[in-house]
This record gives structure tokens, sequence and C-alpha cells, in this order.
């Protein structure tokens, strides 16, 4: 009797050990059955927050709970606003290039003043005949001034919106070729404050010069292609020994330095040269070896040059992509001056534009309000 319970417990146990091998086995099969489609939703979310909006699209279509993250975590950037300053009246247009269709506003607040400069939404202008300097929000049509401050020739630039506390503004202008004068000044602040700093190498300020803010560094293109940079927290100034970017010499034709702007865009900064019987030649400053090196693609992102300021934008939909949008519009408003570096083109088709003939405070890229229920 002892020998047979002896052999039914050997039996159980041996059936509980297959029984649980059996188990894991499946468990196993399970699991290599698996697919990429089974991963839970927030896995997929926290994938594909984090990829091109390209790459974003091209993942959807994989199946319906890819196509349902994917979608529940795309970002498509709205492209900025080309707006127009009336030489006569109150009514402003805004034109947008990725619907082709042009809104009207009106605007008794600017009226007597000139455009400086726009980031963020906000416009900085400058009233010759009082030397007032204010930002206005066009879109809320709220209003910050500034303390009155004398610009002549010179050109201004900002750091953040004026809503910020770390907005600072920033003007510079030659003395002589080895001295410039910089002014600065910020929201709240009772007066500008100007300090004269030495140039190791000669720098002309004019209209014609471009300035853009990046990584906590205003910098600022001379007439001549030389790229000076003021920092705020430090209040240092220094013109780079970087030698002006390279273009062949019939881009040196008449009111060649007109056709000159620079950008930044993810901490890179890049200058585009023009010439009217030419495609225009995109650089950007290798900061590690300090030199211009010319760009013949994007990689996709697209590039809004204004004589005042210019803005980048990555992740636009379609035919956006890859180009450099001019601020010119042509066929009665319809068509915005493109070009193309997949195709190596301009959109219309020759359209290369003498920016000599066009006034630097005729228009400005800004960015488009949030909702267009209230503007339009």
């Amino acid at each position: 009797m002892g020998g047979r319970k002896r052999r039914k417990v050997k039996l159980l146990s041996a059936r509980v050990v297959d029984g649980k091998r059996r188990t894991t086995m499946n468990k196993k099969a399970m699991l290599e059955m698996q697919t990429w489609s089974d991963l839970p939703i927030e896995l997929l979310e926290l994938i594909f927050c984090r990829l091109s909006l390209e790459d974003n699209i091209r993942s959807s279509i994989a199946c319906k709970r890819w196509n349902t993250a994917a979608i529940s975590v795309r970002v498509v950037n709205h492209s900025p606003w080309l707006m127009y300053f009336p030489k006569f009246g109150n009514m402003y247009e805004f034109y947008d290039p990725a619907q082709r269709k042009t809104y009207s506003l009106e605007l008794p607040e600017l009226y007597g003043s000139r455009v400086c400069y726009t980031k963020d939404g906000w416009l900085l202008l400058y009233r010759p005949r009082t030397n007032r300097v204010f930002f206005f929000n066009p879109f809320s049509r709220e209003v910050v001034k500034l303390p009155r401050f004398e610009l002549t020739y010179q050109i201004v630039a900002f750091s953040c919106a004026p809503t910020s506390n770390t907005c600072v503004v920033f003007t510079v202008r030659h003395i002589s070729p080895t001295i410039v004068a910089i002014s600065t000044c910020h929201p709240g602040a009772t007066e500008w404050v100007t300090v004269n700093y030495q140039n190791r190498l000669p720098f002309v300020s004019s209209i014609w010069n471009k300035i853009v803010f990046c990584n906590g560094l205003f910098y600022c293109l001379s007439l001549t292609g030389w790229l000076g940079v003021f920092d705020p927290l430090e209040h240092t100034w220094n013109v780079l020994t970087v030698p002006p970017p390279k273009c062949p010499e019939n881009f040196f034709a008449k009111n060649w330095w007109k056709g000159k702007f620079m950008s930044e865009h993810n901490g890179d900064i890049l200058v585009i040269y023009t010439c009217c019987s030419e495609n225009p030649i995109i650089f950007k400053l290798d900061q590690s070896k300090m030199f211009w090196r010319e760009m013949k693609t994007l990689d996709g992102m697209t590039l809004f040059a204004s004589f005042l300021s210019s803005h980048s934008r990555s992740d636009l939909p379609g035919m956006m992509r890859n180009s450099v949008y001019f601020s010119k519009v042509r066929f009665f408003g319809k068509r915005c001056i493109s070009y193309s570096l997949d195709d190596c083109r301009y959109y219309p088709r020759k359209q290369c534009h003498d920016w000599g003939e066009q006034d630097p405070f005729e228009n400005i890229w800004i960015e488009p309000p949030e909702d267009l229920s209230s503007f339009i």
C-alpha cells in the first residue's frame, strides 16, 4: 500500500511539473506571437511624440492602434504670416502662405510708426516724430511701452516676448570702424543703457544689417558679412574672426547687400545670400570650426526671409518643406515667391527678385494668432 501511494505521489508530481512546463511554454509562445502593434498605447504615444511629422505620418498607416496613437500626439506647425504696412490708412493685410489667403485688420494704434522687428507674435515699432519705441501685439491689441530713444540708421531686435521678465531689446551702431555703441533696454525700464565697445575687426552698422537672438546671444551680421556677438548677461561684445560667406563674383552686383537674410534654427545661425540672376545660397555657421558652411539641403526645414527679421519652421505640411519663402507675393496676392532646395528652382518659375527695389519697412513675417476665429 505504501508503494502505491508513493507511485501516485510521483505521478501527481510529474503531472504538476509537466503542467507548469506547458504553461511556461504557452506564455513564451504567446510572447513570441506578440507584435509591435500590441505595445501599450501609452508607450506608443511616448515613441510617436519623439518622431518628426513625416515619420509620424508614415507610422500611422501601420495599423489602427498606431494610427490612433500617432494622431493623438501629432503636431503640425503653422507657418508665419506676412504682414504688410500700408503707406496710407490703418488697414493692414496678413498673407498666409500655407492657405494662400489674405486677411485684413484695422490697426489705428500703429499710425505714424514703422516696424523694427518681430518675435513670438509681437511687433517692435518706432515713431520717428516722437522717438517713441513700443511693443504691440496686433491680435490681442496689447501695448508695452519703452523709454523714448532715437533710432537713426541702426536696426533693433529683442530676445523674447515683452511679457517675459527676461526680455531684452538690443541695438548697435558704429561710432567709428573700430568702435560701436550698444544700447539695451527692457520692459519696465526708465531709460536705455548705452555702452561703447572696441572692435578687433571693422564693423559698420546699417539698416541692412541683420540681427537674431540665439542661445542667449545677439548675433549681428554687418553690411560686409562680419558677425558681431553681444552677450546681454555678461555685457560683452565681440566681432568673430570668421571670414564672411564666400559667394560667386556675380552675387556682388547692384544692391547685393540688400539681398541678405539671417535666421536661427535650433541653435544654428543661417544666412541666405540672393542674387537677381542666380539661385540663392544658404550658409550655416559651423561654431566649432568657425567658418560658414554651404547647405545643399535644409533637411525638411522651411525658412521665411524678410529684411528686418526672418523665421524658421520644421514639420510644415507638403511642398513647404526644404524651401525658403521670401517676403514678396506675386499674381495679385495669390502666390509667395519661394525657392525649393529639392527642385533647385524658384516658384513661381523665373521669379528672381531684385531686393533693391523693395522698401525694407514694407512687410515682415509674424507669428499668426492661435485662435483664428477671433481674428478673421
